[in-house]
């Protein structure tokens, strides 16, 4: 399974076995020996080169100058008109400029490894390869699971390597490798019908808990050990104390199932205002993925402070929030654009709680921030912000401020850097939204 996602690995029987290890290794060699037959021939060619006659070096070297320059140039010439049309077909603002002022800042990607050295990475691999748990039955739902859990050794003793299915009570997360002691179990405590901690949100059949990782450290050790089985990058299963989780339930009048949940640290130096996220599998494409960012930033608003989620992302983290920052970014521009002639990162920023660094990064990936003269602009008029709205649309189930009922924890806001009361907009550095750019 090297350099492949083993979301969905399965064991593989000897009849799906395409060369046994004896000659796959046979294979490995020739094509070890066949590189280095090729490497031996380059070195014999550049050795060759280099005792040329100088002048006919000279004169080579000149025509390969002459022939790199020329092909610079009319790449530079199409990735500049490339640049000057926007992403969606229509022109962009470098048509209303000097065409060799404008320049459209690079999007960076995010790399869920970033961080981890070649032999942490290795030793995650080694430790994660093999899954020990086939399935997952929650409620009325059974789930294939994707990753190696550290499950408790007790569970796997008389399940050998593999539990085949492991039952989880929905209301208070406990599991076990039989039915019947989930029955059992269920059977003791009928009252449970919904997680432990204080409801803070309830609109419609949605409802939001916040459970205190320090009060209830078992629950909160079962969530993070059920969730590793759909998380690949997970490292906390044992010291949940610093930690608040918050779990999103669907109601019923059979009481309240999971269907998700992220967490958050009580306090972070780094400004985080989310550790984990997961939806479930079998409640995944219903937009619950996006309610649980959107929860976490309105908690952010809360605390008056601006926030980002927990770096690295993995991929499935990756997938949730860009689409989220990129409408909520491109909503809150086409809402404002009549009200600001020009607007600063800075300030979006403040009214978005959005860290400015996943702003600027999301600008990047649609394309529309751009420099001129060493001056940073977001080149995005009325029409495009319509265009952009229409692609990126802010998607339904949303999060209704009115309907929270909570508070934040007090911190001391002079010495948090990342309360928006320490936000200073700069009009003069700050990146600007402007309606229309001229030269």
């Amino acid at each position: 399974y090297r350099d492949f996602n083993r979301r969905m690995d399965e064991w593989v029987g000897v009849d799906r076995i395409i060369s046994p290890p004896s000659v796959a290794n046979a294979k490995l060699k020739a094509l070890l020996a066949a590189e280095k037959a090729k490497a031996a021939a380059a070195s014999a060619k550049e050795i060759a080169e280099n005792n040329m006659d100088d002048d006919e070096v000279q004169r080579t070297t000149r025509r390969q100058k002459r022939a790199l320059s020329q092909s610079s140039m009319k790449d530079a010439r199409t990735k500049t008109s490339e640049r000057d049309m926007h992403r969606d077909g229509a022109p962009s603002y470098g048509e209303r400029v000097d065409a060799g002022k404008v320049i459209t800042v690079q999007a960076d990607e995010m790399d869920e490894h970033e961080g981890l050295d070649e032999e942490s990475l290795r030793e995650h691999e080694e430790v994660t390869k093999v899954k020990n748990v086939a399935k997952v039955e929650l409620g009325k739902y059974q789930m294939e699971a994707w990753y190696f859990s550290p499950i408790p050794k007790e569970m796997l003793r008389n399940s050998g390597m593999m539990v085949e299915v492991l039952y989880v009570c929905e209301f208070t997360l406990n599991f076990f490798t039989r039915k019947e002691e989930l029955l059992r179990f269920q059977a003791k405590h009928s009252d449970r019908r919904h997680p432990p901690g204080n409801e803070i949100y309830r609109d419609g059949k949605l409802s939001m808990f916040e459970v205190d990782g320090a009060e209830e450290k078992i629950y909160s050790q079962n969530l993070c050990y059920i969730a590793k089985l759909f998380l690949d990058h997970k490292t906390l299963y044992f010291d949940v104390d610093p930690f608040l989780f918050y779990v999103l339930c669907e109601v019923d009048n059979r009481g309240f199932h999971p269907v998700g949940y992220f967490s958050k640290e009580k306090y972070s130096d780094v400004g985080y205002n989310l550790a984990c996220i997961l939806t479930f599998p079998s409640h995944q494409r219903k937009g619950y993925g996006r309610f649980l960012i959107d929860f976490s930033y309105e908690l952010t608003k809360k605390e008056e402070k601006v926030g980002s989620p927990e770096k690295p992302m993995s991929d499935l983290g990756q997938q949730a929030y860009k689409p989220y920052w990129t409408s909520t970014i491109v909503d809150f521009l086409r809402r404002n654009s009549a009200q600001y002639r020009s607007i600063s990162i800075m300030e979006i920023s403040l009214k978005t709680s959005i860290m400015a660094e996943d702003i600027i990064f999301t600008l990047n990936q649609l394309g529309i921030l751009k420099v001129i003269n060493g001056v940073y602009f977001i080149a995005a008029n009325e029409e495009l912000l319509e265009k952009l709205a229409q692609k990126h649309p802010v998607k339904n189930p949303r999060v209704d401020p009115n309907k929270l009922h909570w508070t934040p924890y007090l911190t001391d806001i002079k010495r948090d850097k990342f309360s928006i009361y320490s936000k200073k907009p700069s009009v003069d550095d700050a990146p600007r939204v402007t309606p229309s750019v001229t030269s």
